[in-house]
């Protein structure tokens, strides 16, 4: 008896991008409960905040000279193309795409903007009751109460665009069968008609970046005087 042979599998996300994926997720949340608890967890949601910053930098240099999937060439398309890609889905004749599909692409670059807006504002923030982010001294304080404001409303401009991420995943997991979660923690996913598996690039390089966005984020804390009480 001749048994169903198996689709073969290609690679799409490297371990640079899958780890990012993860780590953003646990910092994002951790950094939304640190904030809400404030008082003596704002030192933890500073160092959490730099993290995220480090990361969102690392991502955008990998998104120039990481792996082929992650790069923006590879899925940030032309408002013309993303706009007739929208109008397939509305038609159910949407193709098939091996790494993010157009939308999908704006949706990470959107994110990418959002989260490095969020963590650059938390670097000058007060909240008016004796916290000062490292960097407040560095504009006067009703700038510093304006940028404030813009984090809080920024964070929920985040939540949206999570929420939208959430429910795109699983409209591919449940309706197109596209096993998008799976593929973020193993990398390899099932080919799609006329896609080949691209360039990796090494993890050395990778590791060179974050090291060097960590190194670029923790002078600028040092610079500001560090989160207080660490």
């Amino acid at each position: 008896m001749t048994r169903p042979s198996v689709p073969a599998r290609v690679k799409v996300w490297d371990m640079p991008v899958r780890l990012f994926h993860w780590l953003l997720l646990v910092l994002v949340a951790f950094s939304w409960w640190s904030g809400e608890e404030g008082n003596e967890w704002m030192p933890y949601h500073e160092w959490s905040g730099g993290a995220i910053l480090a990361l969102v930098l690392f991502r955008i240099a990998w998104g120039f000279v990481g792996s082929d999937t992650a790069r923006f060439t590879d899925f940030v398309r032309s408002p013309r193309h993303s706009y007739a890609y929208f109008r397939s889905v509305l038609q159910r004749q949407a193709k098939a795409y091996l790494g993010h599909n157009p939308l999908g692409g704006w949706m990470i670059v959107s994110l990418l903007v959002v989260l490095l807006v969020q963590a650059v504002t938390g670097l000058f923030g007060n909240d008016d009751n004796g916290y000062e982010a490292p960097l407040s001294h560095w504009v006067p304080h009703d700038v510093s109460s304006l940028i404030t404001t813009l984090h809080a409303y920024n964070f929920d401009l985040l939540l949206g665009l999570v929420g939208l991420h959430i429910a795109a995943v699983a409209t591919h997991q449940l309706v197109r069968h596209d096993d998008m979660i799976t593929a973020m923690f193993t990398g390899v996913k099932t080919p799609v008609a006329g896609a080949t598996a691209g360039r990796m690039a090494s993890n050395g390089r990778a590791l060179a970046l974050l090291a060097f966005a960590a190194a670029l984020v923790y002078g600028l804390l040092r610079i500001g005087g560090g989160p207080s009480g660490v």
